[in-house]
């Protein structure tokens, strides 16, 4: 099992990008670095770049380019996405999907963005104070009313502010 948290502890901001990836696995060499590297939208000049001048996108993709060539069947991220940029988001979650399905690479990912988690998830736990209060599929979870309105912040109404969310509803019928 291979782990990845947010920290970017694994990566020496001194070396390059390709150093990086060549350190993590002592089996890859050169080429099969720069593909996967590619895989992760490096490519040309920026794999010669210092890591430490990368933005915090790249440093999580680097970082999970890393984890990847570690030969590890099942990865686990723990919120890789925590203070990135949307676009960002969407690409990471595009490059973990395609090494899911390409790879055969699975993946336990702790996300608080509920919207695109489900959106790219096959299944779900919803975890309240450490407990699994809801369990399914990706897009039954997205469906559900109850997590719509307590996590996706919409009801049969439209949005909802935070301040006008039923909260005890929900901790009397999945806290009791």
């Amino acid at each position: 099992i291979g782990y990845y948290a947010q920290e970017h502890e694994t990566l020496d901001p001194e070396a390059t990008v390709l150093s990086n990836m060549l350190s993590s696995s002592p089996d890859i060499g050169e080429l099969e670095a720069r593909r996967v590297l590619g895989s992760f939208l490096f490519s040309g000049d920026s794999v010669v770049k210092p890591a430490g001048v990368l933005s915090g996108g790249e440093k999580t993709r680097l970082a999970l380019a890393m984890l990847v060539v570690s030969s590890a069947n099942v990865l686990l991220l723990d919120e890789p996405t925590m203070g990135l940029a949307p676009q960002i988001v969407e690409e990471i979650f595009e490059i973990v999907k395609d090494l899911n399905s390409t790879e055969q690479v699975s993946f336990l990912l702790a996300e608080q963005n509920t919207t695109v988690a489900l959106r790219y998830a096959d299944f779900g736990y919803i975890l309240e104070n450490g407990r699994v209060v809801m369990e399914g599929k990706a897009a039954e979870l997205a469906s559900n009313e109850d997590v719509k309105e307590f996590y996706l912040g919409v009801s049969g109404a439209g949005r909802k502010s935070f301040r006008d969310m039923k909260f005890y509803r929900r901790r009397k019928r999945w806290l009791a």
